[in-house]
């Protein structure tokens, strides 16, 4: 059983695309990142971006569906 076999413990958050409702996505990424909300527009305006790096399992995934619920789009790496 190599490494491939083991579960992945760190997750990076990837938000493809905010679809439809950018600024309730620009919202749940301030609030998640703790980020001031010219930092969260800038973050959204440049998807595809990396939203944050070496997250937990639940943490990403909790993320994900969040922003998923508004209608963007979010890859887990």
């Amino acid at each position: 059983v190599g490494p491939a076999a083991e579960e992945k413990d760190s997750f990076t958050v990837v938000l493809a695309s905010a679809g439809e409702q950018k600024i309730a996505v620009m919202k749940i990424v301030k609030e998640i990142l703790g980020l001031g909300l010219k930092d969260a527009k800038d973050l959204v305006d440049g998807a595809p971006v990396t939203l944050k790096d070496g997250m937990k399992k639940a943490e990403a995934d909790d993320l994900k569906k969040k922003i998923e619920e508004v209608g963007g789009k979010v890859e887990l790496k």
